[in-house]
């Protein structure tokens, strides 16, 4: 089994009501239920004002680096990570779990 975490910091000027982020949001939020190869599926903002924080995460989990790879070119992934890269950057991690 694999996790897969994601953690996205909004470019400066870009706020969560900002409608790109909106969409990015219930792009994301529909995805453990478009994805087949999603073992477990959690996305949420960040509820702490640190300064290290993100403000996005993602911690999905797959069965293999075969199902990260399906999960990852997935046409509904690519949508939503089309709208990400315009509002924000990340920080990934993949392990075995």
């Amino acid at each position: 089994m694999i996790r897969h975490l994601v953690l996205f910091k909004l470019n400066d000027g870009v706020d969560r009501d900002d409608p790109r982020v909106v969409e990015g949001v219930r792009a994301f939020e529909r995805l453990g239920a478009q994805i087949p190869e999603l073992a477990s599926w959690e996305c949420a903002w960040n509820i702490t004002d640190r300064p290290v924080a993100y403000d996005y995460a993602i911690n999905c989990s797959v069965a293999d680096r075969d199902a990260l790879v399906r999960y990852l070119e997935h046409p509904a992934h690519q949508a939503g990570v089309a709208i990400w890269q315009e509002i924000s950057t990340w920080v990934i991690a993949d392990y075995e779990i």
